[in-house]
């Protein structure tokens, strides 16, 4: 397991702009086809593709409902100051990057234990645990081993993510047959941040837990484009950040 750690987004907001490849990621490589194929419907009626990746069934999209599942609605954050209570909104405030992206809550959407579709759960910390102790172990590092954290190729998608050269990322093309290995399809959905301000579509994507660390912050989950680990840390509760679901 990977040691806790309190993060900020000021080295990837410096990334943002040094960036110099180009997006969208090509999409020749070989698209595994999950193991399961089943689907959920959230409160405002999207449907869901899932995927059964060990003893777990996670959903294969970011979530992207505006209400809770007792129907009540979600605040949109239109501004974004520190909000402190449940919030949403689209990337960039365009709801046309619903579709690929889904929404982005605070951790206060979050927390109200109704943002996912009844029968379903905001995965804790230990669920993000378990899931990355199965692929580690069944063999989904980009180079076959069964040790360290270089899975991030196995749970990203083919297509959507600034190209690298690195070697075994999700940016880059190689090793095709851990492409989306997994079936889970992440997509680099950015981030907004606590004053507003949106970063890292196509570089980044970024994911809640349902564990509180303290009153500001909660564990994550991260996704780089360049980087073959799946991150652990913290974020501040009032960032918007991507949610996927685990079934009960």
């Amino acid at each position: 397991m990977k040691t806790r750690t309190i993060k900020t987004l000021f080295p990837l907001i410096v990334l943002g702009f040094l960036l110099t490849f180009s997006t969208g990621c090509d999409d020749s490589g070989t698209e595994n086809p999950p193991a399961e194929n089943g689907q959920v419907t959230d409160a405002d009626g999207n449907v869901y593709s899932t995927v059964t990746i060990g003893t777990q069934v996670w959903m294969v999209e970011n979530l992207k409902t505006t209400k809770l599942n007792d129907g009540t609605a979600i605040s949109l954050g239109e501004t974004w100051t520190y909000p402190s209570t449940p919030t949403y909104c689209w990337y960039n405030s365009d709801i046309a990057n619903k579709g690929i992206y889904g929404a982005l809550y605070n951790w206060y959407a979050v927390n109200t234990g109704k943002l996912a579709p009844t029968g379903w759960h905001i995965p804790t910390y230990e669920d993000w645990t378990t899931l990355e102790n199965y692929l580690i172990a069944n063999g989904y590092n980009y180079d076959g081993t069964s040790v360290g954290n270089k899975y991030a190729k196995s749970l990203s998608a083919t297509t959507t993510w600034t190209s690298s050269m690195y070697t075994g990322v999700p940016g880059s093309v190689d090793y095709p047959t851990f492409r989306n290995k997994s079936g889970f399809n992440a997509v680099p959905a950015g981030v907004r941040i606590e004053i507003g301000e949106y970063y890292h579509i196509s570089n980044a994507t970024y994911w809640w837990s349902s564990t509180e660390i303290s009153a500001k912050w909660a564990e994550i989950r991260s996704i780089v484009y360049n980087a073959v680990d799946v991150s652990s840390g913290s974020y501040s509760k009032s960032t918007g950040l991507s949610v996927r679901c685990i079934k009960n």
